[in-house]
């Protein structure tokens, strides 16, 4: 059974990212915190504009209502972890460290098809779309090649819309209800980024 691992929301506030030489800052609310975890499973609302507390700063490129609410495969951090190792970075805290909303285990790209529908705590999410990486990726991790390899991985996450508000927590079973099972999405990814290499992980 696929369970939620943490909740997370995050603020809009400066992020500095690097252009060739150039360092420059953007507002961004990349950075998330976890406020429902498996050792503090507090209730976190969500409204139909997504997690109570969080921010979204470019709305037209992520944001309500088909991107309210991203959520991450917790098996995917592996990759990730090994990634930053390798480039000297610190171990990224596992839960809101690639953006998410929802970290969630038991749940891949290859299993959850666009449409269908999560139910989590009360609250219900359709899945919409693979998360479309940007430099604000690469600035959050410190890692310049971050995007790419979130590409080239397929280890996107997906985003949700909401479809009926409630609350959820930390533990919560993640039950799944087919959609129209059109599309899984990986395949969407794929198709959008030209069948991108998997990677071993």
């Amino acid at each position: 059974m696929a369970r939620l691992i943490a909740a997370s929301v995050g603020r809009a506030a400066p992020l500095f990212a690097q252009d060739g030489s150039e360092r420059f800052a953007t507002q961004s609310a990349i950075n998330k915190r976890p406020v429902s975890t498996l050792t503090q499973p507090d209730p976190c609302a969500v409204t139909e504009r997504g997690l109570d507390g969080d921010e979204s700063v470019e709305r037209r490129i992520h944001g309500p209502p088909l991107q309210a609410v991203y959520v991450y495969p917790l098996e995917h951090y592996r990759f990730w972890q090994s990634l930053a190792h390798q480039h000297g970075r610190a171990p990224l805290p596992e839960a809101g460290a690639l953006g998410e909303n929802l970290t969630i285990e038991g749940l891949s790209e290859s299993q959850v098809w666009v449409g269908d529908l999560l139910a989590i705590g009360s609250v219900r999410l359709r899945v919409t779309r693979p998360r479309d990486p940007c430099f604000k990726l690469n600035a959050r991790l410190g890692l310049s090649m971050a995007a790419k390899m979130m590409v080239q991985s397929g280890y996107t996450g997906f985003y949700c819309a909401v479809v009926q508000t409630g609350t959820l927590a930390a533990g919560d079973p993640v039950a799944l209800t087919a959609g129209d099972r059109a599309i899984t999405v990986l395949d969407r990814h794929r198709l959008d980024h030209r069948s991108p290499r998997q990677l071993p992980f």
